[in-house]
């Protein structure tokens, strides 16, 4: 009589843990409303994020990540700064964020522009948040700085990152948004 497998023995698929991401924003509110429902968006939570505010420099930006982190230096895979270039300096903060090997999602000139992506190509030069506001207007007339509704983006999404990567990596118009929005979307599709 052939021998009966014992199913009871099986092990079932093993499942990994979900990447746990530092995310230190240089902004307000927008960034954090965005990557929340970014985030919540597809309806699973296969990466964990956890969010800090923190409204300075981008030297302080990252500064504030590096301290956060000291504090607890197994709590994260992943260690992000986001913020815009405005009228700083960024290079400092660059290279800060480099030594720590912490990723980068810098735009210039705004967050904004990240939005636009959203709904329209953009390569020419941008002067400041105010011209981007106007054009990100055009799509969205309501459009409020501290009261950011994710489903205006959300099916424009996957039309921001290929407009972004398309822009390349520094200079007005970019936007580094494009690769930690592919890093949380690559992680709720698995």
């Amino acid at each position: 009589m052939p021998r009966r497998e014992n199913r009871s023995r099986r092990r079932g698929p093993l499942r990994t843990a979900r990447p746990r991401l530092l995310v230190v924003i240089g902004s307000l509110r927008t960034e954090q409303d965005y990557l929340i429902g970014l985030r919540d968006s597809a309806g699973t939570r296969a990466v964990d994020i956890q969010l800090v505010r923190k409204a300075k420099s981008p030297t302080a930006v990252v500064a504030y990540a590096a301290n956060f982190v000291a504090r607890a230096p197994d709590d994260f895979d992943e260690v992000w700064c986001v913020y815009d270039v405005d009228e700083f300096e960024v290079e400092p903060a660059s290279r800060e964020a480099a030594r720590h090997r912490f990723q980068l999602a810098v735009s210039d000139p705004c967050f904004e522009l990240w939005l636009l992506l959203h709904h329209e190509d953009c390569a020419a030069f941008l002067n400041g948040y105010r011209e981007v506001e106007r054009r990100l207007r055009k799509h969205l007339p309501g459009y409020d700085k501290t009261r950011l509704d994710f489903a205006d983006h959300a099916d424009g999404v996957g039309d921001a990152i290929r407009r972004a990567e398309k822009l390349g990596d520094s200079g007005n118009p970019s936007t580094d948004m494009w690769r930690l929005a592919t890093r949380i979307r690559t992680e709720e599709e698995q």
